[in-house]
């Protein structure tokens, strides 16, 4: 593959949303495949879940690190989410943008907020579930967290599904293959072909 085919003239933040458990990350890998896309790693001061690793999958930073890097500027977005902070670092992200490729932030609807006010060329995905019962039972799948957690993510859930118009494009994710599909030929449609967001 030549290098010009891993880069676009315009490229532009990709930044994905939806409640916890609707299969963001599964979707975000599968939209990584595509050369011309890059992984955003994320910093959170929560505890590495079984088989994450630091730096893969997020940079796991004390409370203490994370407020230092917010007072330095060092972070495009932050969010504290669920009693956790997360946070996007802001040197990758415009190293991308720079290099002609395009950061796919998977990031919660505060921080899709404030990556929307600092004007970055972005365009904005909503992932959400074929229903709050079908989200239940994927949290529960997960068995990390007891009733009275989960009931607190199903409550943030409904709330940020309200957000779901403030996107350019909702996907309902009630197959995997059929929500990757409908994200590529999206992002086919907009990025990649030049033609601005529908």
């Amino acid at each position: 593959m030549s290098k010009d085919a891993t880069r676009i003239r315009s490229p532009r933040l990709i930044v994905v949303s939806g409640p916890s458990g609707v299969g963001k990350s599964t979707l975000c890998r599968a939209l990584l495949e595509d050369p011309k896309i890059v992984s955003s790693v994320s910093c959170t001061t929560r505890s590495p879940r079984t088989g994450e690793r630091d730096g893969r999958d997020y940079w796991f930073l004390d409370r203490a690190t994370f407020e230092r890097r917010i007072a330095a500027g060092a972070f495009l977005e932050h969010a504290e989410v669920h009693g956790n902070r997360y946070g996007t670092p802001r040197e990758p992200v415009e190293a991308a943008l720079r290099d002609g490729r395009c950061p796919l932030l998977d990031i919660d609807v505060q921080g899709a907020t404030q990556v929307r006010a600092k004007g970055l060329p972005a365009v904005y995905l909503f992932i959400a579930p074929p229903s709050l019962e079908a989200l239940r039972e994927r949290l529960a799948g997960r068995r990390t967290e007891d009733p009275a957690a989960m009931d607190r993510r199903l409550a943030v859930a409904a709330r940020e599904l309200e957000a779901a118009p403030q996107y350019d494009c909702t996907v309902v994710n009630d197959s995997v293959p059929g929500a990757v599909a409908a994200l590529r030929e999206w992002l086919g449609r907009t990025i990649f072909s030049g033609a601005p967001p529908a």
